[in-house]
């Protein structure tokens, strides 16, 4: 067996099998995970457009379903329940203090100065802005809220999407071409984040299926 089959495997040899119980309540603050990250976009009471970066987000199913968690206590939830909609821009990796800007707290009037760095362009089908420089762009319409403890899962229906040519997986394409180019931008949750230009096929059973 070669050097690059040997590396898909891992023994106890490699790692140290010590464990310890952590607590629920602090879980996500005690390891490390990895996530997407997305800017979700929303309209504020006065008009203006709000961004803010989620990293629970995910497809809800195979089809037109988006989700992300957000709290009733963020400007984000309450747009989106005033208005029924939201967008959602998935930033690559040279973005990520476009994405920290987002994240930045109002000022004692409501406002967030800080959105003012990041050049966005209406959606075209939602009322609601998205980020250029980003490689995908979600219009989504709001489905339901899901309550989970103190916080919510927010899910849309995607009601519009569009992408850059060079994201669009191509059969006739290098996937870990394609990816190495557009190094999208990755949340290593709770404290970290990464550019995605480094991948392997996923080595699936020739039995697999969806």
């Amino acid at each position: 067996m070669g050097t690059a089959q040997q590396s898909l495997f891992v023994t106890d040899s490699d790692y140290s099998t010590a464990t310890r119980e952590l607590s629920t309540d602090a879980l996500w603050e005690r390891v490390f995970t990895v996530a997407p990250l997305v800017l979700v976009g929303s309209k504020d009471t006065d008009g203006t457009y709000d961004l803010a970066p989620k990293h629970m987000a995910m497809p809800l199913g195979w089809r037109d379903r988006y989700g992300f968690v957000c709290t009733p206590r963020h400007r984000t939830y309450r747009n989106i329940e005033r208005q029924g909609a939201f967008t959602v821009s998935f930033p690559r990796h040279f973005q990520i203090v476009q994405a920290s800007l987002a994240a930045s707290q109002r000022e004692a009037d409501g406002t967030k100065p800080a959105l003012a760095a990041l050049p966005t362009f209406p959606a075209g089908v939602v009322d609601g802005m998205l980020v250029h420089g980003c490689y995908l762009f979600l219009e989504c319409e709001l489905d339901r809220f899901v309550d989970v403890d103190d916080a919510s899962l927010v899910i849309g229906r995607i009601v519009a999407a569009s992408a850059l040519e060079d994201a669009i997986r191509d059969p006739d394409r290098d996937e870990a071409e394609l990816l190495h180019h557009l190094s999208p931008l990755a949340f290593v949750s709770p404290s970290r984040f990464a550019a995605v230009d480094d991948t392997q096929a996923f080595p699936y059973p020739a039995s697999f299926g969806r």
